[in-house]
């Protein structure tokens, strides 16, 4: 893969553009047309600037795909590393874990949208899915250790129930849309109360 040619993030580069203002255009129609069905014309004539203005500031393509999902991903596990996300009991943990994922949700929707559909067809979306995968083995220790410590009912099984929780957090990306009446704070409310009455122990 080429050596890197993007500037730091923000800063101002050609016309019309910073690196933060092309990424977000190029996501947008990452999500629009699929990865592999957009082209850099593509991303040319959405942009309005030549594709040697797109190179000014990245090597190409896949490095905007791989710093749109690591911008995802890097929000996600900065989620895990949340105070409240790491110390309590493990059944507080795992729902603190929800409610700081929605809000990285409302927060990078496009860019989470854009990590939730890659296939594993480049090397970018093959590290992304590893790094995915990480994330998800967190959600299970997590659960796991709800189970250990009594908090979640006997009959649930650990590794299904680490499914089911981020399940219902990714199927947000199909239909939430920012608005006045359903904020982040609604939002994860509304999650965690169905999902948490049904997994703790009365």
């Amino acid at each position: 893969m080429p050596a890197s040619r993007s500037r730091p993030t923000g800063q101002v580069g050609r016309p019309g553009y910073d690196l933060d203002s092309l990424l977000a255009v190029a996501v947008g129609v990452f999500n629009q047309r699929g990865y592999d069905g957009t082209s850099m014309e593509h991303l040319s004539a959405r942009l309005g600037i030549s594709k040697s203005s797109i190179y000014h500031h990245v090597a190409g393509k896949e490095e905007l795909l791989r710093l749109a999902v690591d911008r995802a991903l890097d929000a996600l596990f900065a989620a895990t590393e949340a105070p409240d996300a790491t110390v309590g009991p493990a059944i507080d943990r795992l729902e603190n874990l929800v409610k700081h994922s929605i809000q990285v949700l409302v927060d990078d929707l496009p860019y989470v949208t854009l990590l939730l559909r890659i296939r594993g067809n480049t090397k970018t979306e093959r590290r992304a899915l590893a790094r995915r995968r990480e994330f998800d083995q967190i959600v299970e220790k997590l659960v796991q250790d709800a189970c250990d410590e009594g908090s979640i009912r006997p009959d649930v099984d650990p590794a299904l129930t680490s499914r089911l929780i981020f399940g219902t957090v990714n199927s947000l990306i199909e239909w939430y849309r920012p608005s006045r009446t359903l904020g982040a704070e609604e939002l994860s409310t509304a999650v965690t109360t169905m999902i948490f009455d049904g997994l703790r122990t009365r």
